[in-house]
């Protein structure tokens, strides 16, 4: 039964929180803090109850605890100062405070109608479900599901969701024509990964999602240091029996030599889940994982790539020190990864990201992009970062075409704060700052620590009279990178054009954030 407090409604059954009628985006662990505090809301819980309800009893940091926290206050419209909906009670634990309804809203503001149906075959890959009896094991299940909607993704006129949109769904009863419905998509493709040893077994059943009818069903078993052939296979089969649809059915799946071990992949694996949670801590641990995988295999390109990539993240959010080292190891290591997999797209998308922002070479990397593109055109990150990279160049049209194209192929995306703060930027190059307030809020809402949304925020701030919330926007961001400088930021972030870089000093200083 859904739950109601102040305009917002908390479906736990469609995992979904909305404000008035609109979805409102959120992590999958945000989420389900939110449920587990307002089920339990007539009492107090404690630290460890939470790790328990939404980490399955596994040790976090409390700074992951904490951001989580703020997370869910965020998207509820609350925060740390106020606390009007979660308190937090000292040496005790947390508590749900506001007034919950759980009979229906009145007035409730009619839901936002699901997406339209591509005009073409599409299709949206669930988590397989984890069947090894191990909890630590879900990264695993959770990766091969993603390799295989990257794989996919290459079938040309083939629209696949994107992961995080598809991934909302993991770890509940699904109808699969509810999840058709929802996601705008004919096919879904389910499964399950069992791994016992040196043995895997993955199965994969296609089902038509207006009708609820298998199309395709099989099981694929394996020596665990076959898992890329065993992903090939099954992404064959599912082409195969989507193909009879498709005018032109053709599957760019050009793979690099996979690492001699298992180790290494399954390395990556754990770097992308930390990836994901988007914290110092959680960078830093990525990267470790990722090291390691590449002192399996040097020469392994996803590894390298993702390794340039959370490089240029951490120095984007300015949690590195100022240095030569890290700059040089990873554009060195984005450019080898590219000459190692000239056509994995996601490669190509990774390494040009670390290239534009850590080596200051635009041209490169917007072509580097493009032949992502190319590959892969449902890549809603290719195309989110590829649309930035061209609003930077002062092409904000072609930009926030990309942009919101990639908004489209991924409507469900916890992480989209990137493609918000990136339709700020649009907004800010357009002088549009009314929109560009409304945009950077709606990336703040899903990830207050994203140092872009903060930045254009107070930009867009000051240029509509709102110095004061400028000025304490400024002090979120230095709370965020403390050692944050105009010089520094321009000395280490690209920006062609010589307007927008006035901009940022004018209305940055006007805020107050040191010189």
């Amino acid at each position: 039964m859904p739950y109601y407090f102040n305009d917002f409604t908390l479906d736990p059954e469609r995992r979904e929180l909305r404000r008035g009628g609109a979805l409102v985006a959120v992590e999958p662990q945000v989420f389900d803090l939110i449920e587990f505090l307002i089920r339990s809301r007539e009492r107090v819980v404690s630290r460890d109850e939470v790790l328990e309800a939404v980490w399955h009893g596994r040790i976090v940091s409390e700074a992951t605890l904490s951001s989580r926290v703020n997370a869910a206050r965020t998207a509820i419209g609350d925060n740390g100062e106020e606390q009007r909906l979660i308190r937090t009670l000292p040496r005790k634990g947390l508590r749900f405070v506001g007034d919950v309804r759980e009979d229906a809203a009145p007035d409730q503001a009619p839901a936002t109608p699901a997406p339209r149906p591509s005009e073409g075959p599409s299709i949206a890959v669930l988590p397989f479900t984890n069947m090894s009896g191990d909890p630590e094991q879900d990264y695993f299940a959770d990766g091969i599901a993603e390799d295989i909607t990257t794989a996919l993704a290459r079938c040309s006129r083939l629209t696949v969701i994107a992961r995080n949109s598809a991934f909302t769904y993991k770890g509940k009863a699904v109808d699969i024509r509810q999840v058709g419905r929802e996601l705008g998509v004919f096919y879904v493709l389910e499964g399950s990964v069992r791994r016992g040893g040196d043995r895997l077994r993955i199965t994969g059943q296609l089902i038509d999602a207006a009708s609820g009818a298998h199309l395709w069903a099989d099981r694929f078993d394996g020596a665990a240091d076959d898992v890329f052939d065993l992903q090939d296979r099954i992404t064959e089969s599912v082409v195969g029996a989507i193909e009879p649809t498709l005018l032109v059915a053709e599957a760019e799946r050009r793979r690099t030599t996979p690492p001699g071990k298992l180790d290494a992949y399954d390395l990556l694996l754990r770097a992308y889940s930390l990836r994901y949670e988007f914290t110092p801590e959680s960078m830093t641990a990525a990267l470790d994982c990722l090291d390691r995988a590449l002192a399996l295999d040097p020469a392994y390109a996803p590894a390298l790539a993702a390794s340039a990539y959370c490089h240029a993240m951490r120095h984007v959010q300015g949690w590195l020190k100022p240095n030569d080292a890290y700059r040089e190891r990873a554009v060195a290591q984005a450019w080898r990864a590219v000459e190692l997999a000239p056509g994995d797209p996601q490669v190509l998308w990774m390494a040009a990201f670390a290239i534009w922002n850590m080596a200051d070479e635009i041209e490169p990397a917007r072509e580097l992009f493009e032949r992502s593109l190319a590959i892969n055109p449902n890549s809603a990150m290719a195309l989110t970062l590829g649309g930035w990279i061209e609003a930077m160049r002062g092409n904000q049209k072609a930009g926030r075409a990309m942009i919101e194209r990639a908004q489209r192929l991924n409507p469900r995306d916890p992480r989209g704060w990137f493609a918000a703060a990136a339709l700020a930027i649009c907004a800010v190059l357009d002088e549009n700052f009314a929109e560009a307030v409304t945009w950077a809020d709606k990336a703040l809402a899903q990830n207050r620590r994203f140092a872009v949304a903060l930045r254009v925020l107070i930009v867009a701030l000051v240029k509509t009279g709102d110095v004061e919330r400028a000025t304490q926007t400024a002090r979120e961001l230095l709370k965020v990178d403390p050692e944050f400088t105009i010089s520094g930021f321009l000395s280490r972030i690209p920006f062609p054009l010589e307007s927008m870089s006035k901009t940022y000093v004018e209305t940055l200083k006007a805020a107050g954030v040191p010189d």
